[in-house]
């Protein structure tokens, strides 16, 4: 008897998409579809003081040039808001047509309708309405905001927070559960007060007038097993785009490690329309590292490609020399700064696999995988640097230049293979 079987299960890849409306947004001629049959969104969103309208326009730009497919702006104050419109420009003026979405709480309702220019140059709102007001207040200055999004067709996305919650709405469902024969926990409780508050305030908005398919959901929260829970649960239950992030991932490997987690098993299943990944960066550093790591997290599982993917050995005692990890850094990011023009001068680009190995044991394997390869020695190795493209031994480098000739390697393989005729 054959104690062997080849009958494998081969992965299938994630669920199928949960079905849910399509929503439009758009700044002149770009278009974004959020939800539907629409891939997955990135967005991100800025740190910059919004009445420095050219820092934050700066700043917006190199989100878009990472990207960033919408970028978010904090509308907190009348001068923010004053700045919108100029921001819009400067964009503009920069051939940077990424939709801005203005973040709101507070005094949303106040600046939405002091500031018209404002509120048409955006392509989208976010509203919490967990800050919208306070007992009678809230319903009004909820609706004017929406109000004024009917006026101007903007979508809407309503983003409850755990941390921002309506206290009204969380004491009425304690409440009811008090009066339950058996309870439940608190934090079910507070998953439902999430959840419900997201969805009161869709239906609030529809029958204020604003279309369904200009409602984009959130619930944020900043525990990985919270995020799942919260967002299974909304799936569920209604058929809204839903956008994913944890509100506060946390500081470099821990915010990334989290954000990871909590949106591949909810991606894994299907759930999610559009992301960000809410990393605080280190001092002065990069803000595009949060747009970088969402995109990783989509090309990684299958769902979207957007540049060139990197394979590299993680070094052992046999790759003493540093040698391969220069490259394998010089070459991805070569192969990022490279994609702004690469997608449009040479589509299908973002498919190609390049594989930068530091010794013989996995090297040449590794490399034949690739479209492109370079296999260099490691310890006791012969100083040689066999290339392999499309499987095969192409040539091998010697010598102080391996780098810049592997890289122009890389160049004439991507016009060959990938340029128009």
């Amino acid at each position: 008897m054959n104690k062997h079987s080849t009958d494998f299960e081969i992965p299938s890849g994630p669920a199928a998409r949960r079905v849910s409306r399509q929503v439009r947004i758009h700044h002149g001629t770009r278009e974004v579809f959020v939800g539907g049959n629409a891939p997955v969104v990135v967005q991100s969103m800025t740190n910059t003081d919004t009445a420095d309208a050219i820092g934050t326009a700066i700043q917006v730009k190199e989100l878009a040039r990472a990207g960033s497919e919408l970028v978010r702006i904090t509308v907190n104050t009348p001068e923010a808001a004053a700045a919108v419109p100029a921001i819009r420009e400067q964009l503009d003026r920069m051939d940077v047509d990424v939709p801005l979405i203005g973040d709101f709480h507070y005094n949303g309702h106040q600046l939405l309708t002091a500031f018209p220019a404002c509120a048409e140059a955006l392509s989208k709102y976010r509203i919490n309405p967990g800050n919208v007001g306070q007992g009678a207040k809230r319903d009004t200055q909820f609706a004017q905001m929406i109000e004024v999004a009917c006026r101007y067709g903007k979508p809407v996305r309503i983003g409850v927070n755990w941390g921002s919650l309506d206290q009204a709405l969380l004491a009425r469902i304690m409440d009811e559960n008090a009066q339950r024969s058996e309870p439940f926990s608190s934090q079910s409780v507070m998953y439902e007060a999430l959840v419900t508050s997201a969805l009161e305030n869709a239906q609030r908005a529809e029958e204020l007038g604003l279309p369904g398919d200009q409602i984009t959901l959130s619930c944020k929260v900043s525990g990985v097993q919270d995020l799942i829970a919260v967002y299974r649960e909304l799936a569920k239950r209604c058929d809204y785009p839903l956008h994913l992030g944890l509100t506060e991932a946390g500081m470099g490997s821990k915010g990334i490690v989290a954000s990871t987690a909590a949106l591949s098993v909810l991606l894994q299943e299907g759930i999610g329309d559009t992301i960000r990944i809410s990393l605080t960066p280190e001092p002065g550093g990069d803000r595009t590292r949060e747009v970088i790591v969402a995109q990783e997290i989509l090309q990684t599982m299958g769902l979207r490609k957007f540049t060139p993917m990197v394979i590299a050995c993680p070094g052992c005692g046999r790759t003493t020399s540093t040698v391969f990890q220069e490259l394998a850094d010089r070459i991805q990011t070569y192969l990022r700064e490279q994609m702004p023009l690469w997608k449009t001068d040479y589509p299908g680009v973002e498919e190609m696999n390049v594989a930068v190995m530091g010794c013989i044991v996995n090297g040449p394997g590794e490399s034949k995988h690739a479209h492109i390869g370079i296999s260099l020695p490691g310890t006791g190795e012969s100083p040689a640097a066999p290339v392999f493209v499309d499987g095969q031994k192409s040539v091998t480098l010697r010598g102080e230049h391996i780098a810049e000739e592997f890289q122009a390697i890389v160049l004439d393989y991507v016009k060959t293979r990938y340029g128009r005729p």
